[in-house]
């Protein structure tokens, strides 16, 4: 008859401090199914090596060891995982329950890792743990059990996945005389029900209740005792009855219980847990309110240069590229307007002479603006009177002293009252209001359009000001798709009439263009800005991360040694960075959100997308990724004996 297990001539050496230390020495063991033995021996003697390397944990330096005649040597990792999940069940002196789950949960884990659906596996542990006496247990952490109950729990999850060969590690070397004799019961009838029982105990008392007895000093087998397999053990496989339903754990593993254990993770730390959500929600929340105020000052800008007409030339004193252009320089006149005027695709050119004035009325004086310009003046700029009219081109060629006012400017020196019919004095010349504009608001600089006062131009400059040149002259085109040719053609009368380059033509299409870019590349250096300081969040994940991988080893032993493989391992720490960083996204967006609301209720401009939004929550889950990925590879590299031995 094969046996289940064979040893032969097996030895494990282990390097310590550069030496090579030999544990095990041409140990040779063959165990039936069925069997119930126990290997005993005195401390340092090897028998716990032994039993790793039965069960999978570890492997032998020399020697062979078959498992229901594979050599365990030709396998990897994820196949000895496989082995324990499905061959092994362990039982612990320590227990080695997990201290933050239920005994529910720490029942169920070995089905995770197997790909056991969430309700068929918790309902196999509450069966298994009702079949212990722990069914009104079920919720209480281990902390909240005796130890008779912790190891009645260890019990259980050895079962779990059906468990037909159970390792038992001193079992009662940490319960009373009374427990002990409870779970040695348990074994007996584990054993009964057709289990292959390994016992490994130090105490001649439990060793004796075993059929078999090997006894082990030194790293060597000195007798063994009883052997033999049970006939009617070899009839059927208890893991064959017990095994639940299983799918493919690395396809089907429950991501919601990893997000479930990483919640629970965060949770025993609270303090550490909010310093590093603090670094990925600073992070986020800087992207989204730096988007914000990028765009709404970008959208205000060309808002604002749409509001004038994409449509428009603008023309003005001064040869380009000449220090102070535009400034106090004299080379317009409003005959150029006129000749502008004729050229053809011109609609309108309308000449704007542009002044600081004083305005008073009764006993108010305001500093304002004066603009001397023409009727088209209006059309021109999509600027229309909401109270009274325009100045008309009758009232120009009379010289009419009339005025209209910005509203800035009415409310200044009326307030509520209608000034329409009202007179003012402009630089000590009376003038009456025949007409309020509309609000137009800042312009791309920022001064404010309505603070100004509109006269005819000939009234401005025979009454008021006293001079004959422009600020600029307004050019309003027919067909934009033939604005270039338009403006070269301005150019070129501009440079015939005066005999020199000594004005400039700006397209209102061109500028729109040049801000947009100016105003993508300002976005985008303030989300460079942003995601820096996500970057920073996301050194933080990844360092409290390997802190929590070296706190945490002895729990991911115990991991492994109920079957998880290393794609287990290294997706439970992932997910944990993953549910750091998405929980600090959410409030990182919902902070941006606010800072950027709380900012926009001061006036300052922000324009809200769901881009943006996306953009932050994916960096933050991008950072969660590529920063806990390499503590969560380092958790799964460890070695299974090394990880539970851990303190």
């Amino acid at each position: 008859m094969r046996p289940l297990i064979d040893l032969d001539n097996v030895t494990k050496r282990y390097a310590h401090s550069g030496l090579e230390v030999e544990v095990l020495h041409g140990v040779s063991l063959t165990v039936h199914e069925g069997e119930f033995i126990a290997i005993m021996g005195a401390s340092g003697s090897g028998k716990t090596t032994l039993m790793n390397l039965i069960g999978c944990m570890d492997r032998p330096t020399t020697g062979c060891y078959r498992l229901k005649g594979r050599d365990v040597a030709n396998l990897d990792t994820d196949e000895l995982a496989t082995l324990r999940r499905e061959t092994f069940g362990f039982i612990f002196q320590r227990y080695n329950l997990l201290s933050n789950a239920s005994a529910l949960e720490n029942v169920e884990m070995p089905a995770i890792y197997a790909g056991v659906p969430a309700g068929r596996r918790r309902e196999r542990a509450a069966a298994l743990l009702h079949q212990l006496g722990l069914g009104e247990r079920l919720g209480y952490a281990p902390g909240r059990l005796s130890g008779g109950q912790q190891q009645r729990v260890s019990i259980a999850r050895a079962l779990m996945n059906g468990g037909s060969v159970i390792l038992a590690d001193e079992p009662t070397g940490a319960l009373d005389s009374r427990s002990g004799q409870e779970v040695m019961a348990l074994l007996h009838n584990l054993h009964r029900e057709g289990h292959t029982i390994i016992l490994i105990t130090h105490d001649q008392k439990i060793g004796a209740e075993a059929e078999r007895l090997v006894r082990i000093a030194d790293g060597r087998i000195l007798e063994d005792l009883g052997s033999g397999p049970r006939v009617d053990s070899l009839i059927s496989s208890p893991g064959a009855d017990h095994n639940p339903g299983r799918t493919s754990p690395a396809l089907l593993l429950d991501v919601m219980s990893s997000v479930k254990t990483a919640l629970r993770a965060l949770q025993v730390s609270p303090v550490r847990t909010l310093l590093t959500l603090l670094g990925v929600i600073i992070g986020v929340g800087s992207v989204v309110a730096m988007l914000a105020f990028g765009n709404g000052a970008r959208e205000q800008v060309l808002k604002q240069i749409q509001s004038l007409g994409t449509n428009l030339l603008l023309v003005k004193p001064g040869a380009p590229g000449v220090r102070g252009a535009g400034a106090q320089v004299t080379t317009l006149v409003p005959a150029d307007a006129e000749a502008v005027a004729r050229l053809p695709n011109v609609r309108y050119a309308v000449p704007q002479m542009v002044n600081p004035v004083t305005v008073r009325r009764s006993n108010v004086a305001y500093g304002t603006t004066l603009d001397g310009t023409t009727p088209e003046f209006g059309a021109a700029n999509n600027w229309r009177p909401v109270q009274g009219a325009f100045f008309t081109a009758g009232q120009q060629s009379s010289y009419a002293p009339v005025a209209v006012l910005g509203s800035t400017a009415a409310r200044a020196l009326f307030g509520v009252v209608n000034p329409v019919g009202q007179f003012v004095l402009v630089n000590n010349t009376p003038l009456r209001v025949i007409g309020v504009l509309g609000a137009k608001g800042a312009d791309q600089n920022g001064n404010d359009r309505d603070d100004v006062i509109v006269t005819p131009i000939t009234t401005a400059q025979a009454r008021i000001l006293g001079q004959t040149y422009l600020k600029w002259i307004t050019v309003v085109v027919n067909d934009t798709s033939e604005i270039a040719a338009t403006q070269a053609g301005v150019q070129a009368l501009l440079r015939k009439r005066h005999g020199v380059v000594d004005s400039q033509v700006q397209s209102m299409t061109a500028l729109l263009e040049n801000q947009a870019q100016t105003q993508q590349t300002f976005t985008l250096m303030l989300g460079a800005v942003a995601l820096i300081s996500l970057l920073v969040g996301g050194i933080g994940v990844m360092n409290i991360m390997l802190v929590s991988v070296t706190e945490r080893t002895r729990e991911i032993g115990i991991r492994m040694a109920v079957g998880a493989r290393q794609f287990h391992i290294l997706l439970q720490f992932v997910t944990e960075a993953l549910v750091v960083c998405a929980i600090g996204g959410i409030v990182g967006v919902a902070a941006g959100l606010f800072a950027a609301a709380a900012a926009a209720f001061f006036g300052t401009p922000v324009a809200f997308s769901v881009p943006p939004l996306l953009i932050a929550l994916a960096s933050a889950v991008t950072t969660g990724l590529v920063f806990g990925y390499l503590p969560a590879r380092r958790a799964a590299s460890l070695d299974p004996v090394i990880a539970l031995s851990a303190e």
